[in-house]
């Protein structure tokens, strides 16, 4: 079966949240929702025009401050309607992860290689980073109960994230650890 276009629908579902600009769903693709889905700048656009074209959003022009002119984008209801359908439907299999430190660890067949013990450095140190932002975004977002229930979902990845970077430098220490023995 031909693989979906999701972009379309993570668009969708972020337009039934509030009206964007294309640069404002690029900049949501660099922040958390970049930790689960990746999009860039030249898949953004084009799909956004699509979706005009296709009548699921329509746009708009504001002008902000005194001179810049921003295109918004809203979503129509057909473009409710399509979200609502594809969030029914069952999800897909999974695709493989493409982890450049498992591949590399992969490759290193000698224990004894400096590689290894340099590779587990370098992967500890980003996820700890990675933690250190979760947790920094937690602190922004949620540390208030109501929060949390008004953007439950939003919470619910964001906990998880926290808990997968937890759950990876546990391991990674307990590597890196055997390595020393």
């Amino acid at each position: 079966m031909a693989q979906k276009n999701v972009l379309k629908y993570v668009v969708l579902g972020l337009l039934s949240h509030q009206d964007l600009t294309g640069y404002d769903i690029k900049k949501l693709f660099e922040g958390e929702l970049g930790d689960f889905w990746y999009s860039n700048h030249s898949q953004i656009y084009p799909e956004l025009k699509k979706m005009v074209e296709s009548g699921l959003i329509s746009a708009y022009d504001d002008t902000v401050g005194q001179k810049m002119t921003k295109t918004y984008y809203t979503i129509q209801p057909q473009g409710k309607a399509e979200l609502a359908d594809w969030l029914k439907e069952p999800l897909n299999a999974l695709p493989p992860t493409r982890d450049e430190f498992s591949m590399k660890l992969y490759l290193l067949n000698d224990v004894n290689d400096p590689l290894i013990k340099k590779l587990f450095a370098e992967e500890i140190a980003r996820h700890e980073e990675k933690l250190q932002y979760l947790q920094s975004r937690w602190k922004l977002l949620f540390t208030a109960k109501a929060e949390q229930k008004k953007h439950y979902g939003h919470a619910m990845i964001l906990r998880q994230a926290i808990r997968r970077e937890e759950w990876r430098l546990q391991w990674l220490r307990e590597e890196q650890a055997k390595l020393e023995e």
